[in-house]
């Protein structure tokens, strides 16, 4: 079963990384503007470290070999509150050292996010490069990871903090009372406090 799992997922890596800035690790911009992506440091001038699609990454203190594999196969997990699958999937990938980015799905707009998305209404989720996988196996994701290249223990430094779990969908701008219009009287304020009848008022009649 592994073995079929694993010989599945490495083919589909070797498909999905087959374009140069997928491949590169570096992208370099000449004196005269120029763009070029290269598997080395220069050491002539400044270079950032960049993802599978070509966009600058965020983990340039990672060691060599792990950094080059977040960048051909970032990890990103789904997961939802008071999810035991989701909270083992998250220890699973911390005590290996894997560096991924955390969703939760907590609001029915994330669910509606995370549908279009994966096209799946379950937690957790793991999307290893371009593999998904819903729900949570210990050796069903260890298989994946280890096939996409992640180390079995933990290579990340002293001060690496993994980054917060963040809402799948972007809440909301809460709506603002529109402004009254020049010259217009705001509109009156009733008063719920108790008070005397009067005049002829029935009874029980407040103002």
């Amino acid at each position: 079963m592994n073995r079929v799992v694993v010989s599945a997922l490495v083919s589909g890596l070797l498909c999905a990384g087959v374009s140069a800035p997928a491949l590169a690790q570096y992208k370099v911009v000449g004196p005269d503007g120029r763009v070029t992506y290269t598997d080395r440091p220069p050491v002539d001038r400044p270079s950032q470290a960049v993802k599978s699609s070509g966009t600058a990454a965020g983990n340039v203190d990672l060691p060599y070999a792990l950094r080059n594999v977040v960048a051909r196969y970032p990890v990103t997990l789904y997961t939802g509150t008071s999810c035991a699958p989701c909270d083992a999937g998250r220890n699973l990938l911390k005590s290996r050292g894997i560096p991924f980015t955390e969703k939760t799905v907590n609001t029915s707009d994330d669910a509606r996010a995370l549908q279009s998305r994966e096209g799946t209404n379950q937690v957790p989720v793991i999307r290893i490069g371009s593999k998904q996988i819903a729900g949570y196996e210990q050796g069903e994701w260890t298989s994946y990871l280890d096939a996409a290249g992640y180390p079995s223990e933990s290579a990340l430094p002293p001060t690496y903090r993994h980054p917060a779990a963040t809402p799948l969908a972007p809440a909301a701008a809460p709506k603002s009372e529109p402004e009254p219009e020049a010259g217009t009287l705001p509109p009156p304020q009733f008063n719920s406090a108790p008070g005397n009848p009067a005049g002829n008022a029935p009874p029980g009649f407040r103002f």
